[in-house]
């Protein structure tokens, strides 16, 4: 899932940037509502968590443009959790409102779940043949025996089940489980995949698509 994070507050920035990361999303950070314009304006977020009270461009216009234009969830964040500034900020467009502090697991869940409904509906569980992942606990496992996998090496995973067997790209893995900083030209999903396939074991599971990208299989090779 590509997340933007748009957060004036830049040590909180770094805190809930490396906190989503960890946990396998790709995250890109703005720190004022114009930089958090032109990100939108190239590149297909599925979530925007959007400060609300913004430095230059407000993040109320921020809300009011992504609701107009985009098709990114916004979650959006503010210091005040006041009844009628959450009722402002709903009607501004927002997909949903969190008042700060928050507690960064609660922050996750609302990230999750708005991801869920910017994308095809979706079990809870993602599953192909004796794999299972659970994106909300952060957990995967095959044949019952859990993966201890890096945060790429579960976003990798999460985007090949989610895919349901069909192709996935090198390019939409970079876009996905990567960042604004990652290099187009980078090797990291090839070599990602690599790791990945040694962590799942025998029978293998992840097929290469010769100029296309991997996919799963939809059930163990036969022996």
């Amino acid at each position: 899932m590509r997340i933007l994070l748009v957060e004036d507050e830049r040590p909180l920035a770094r805190y809930v940037a490396t906190g989503l990361r960890r946990r396998g999303f790709a995250v890109d950070t703005a720190h004022d509502g114009a930089a958090a314009l032109e990100r939108c304006e190239v590149t297909p977020y599925d979530v925007v968590v959007l400060d609300r009270h913004l430095p230059g461009v407000h993040g109320d216009t921020v809300c009011r443009h992504l609701a107009r234009h985009g098709t990114a969830r916004v979650l959006m964040l503010t210091a005040s959790g006041a009844v009628q500034d959450r009722v402002e900020g709903l009607a501004l467009g927002a997909d949903d409102y969190l008042g700060k502090p928050f507690a960064f697991l609660e922050l996750v869940a609302r990230v999750e779940a708005l991801g869920r409904r910017s994308a095809p509906a979706r079990p809870p569980l993602l599953r192909a043949a004796d794999v299972v992942l659970d994106p909300a606990r952060h957990t995967a496992e095959r044949a019952g025996r859990p993966l201890l996998l890096t945060p790429k090496e579960f976003g990798v995973l999460r985007q090949l089940l989610a895919a349901d067997g069909a192709v996935v790209s090198a390019e939409t893995l970079l876009e996905k489980v990567w960042d604004e900083h990652a290099d187009p030209f980078s090797n990291a999903p090839r070599l990602t995949v690599g790791t990945l396939r040694r962590k799942l074991g025998d029978p293998p599971l992840i097929e290469t698509v010769p100029r296309a990208g991997y996919r799963l299989r939809p059930c163990p090779p036969p022996d």
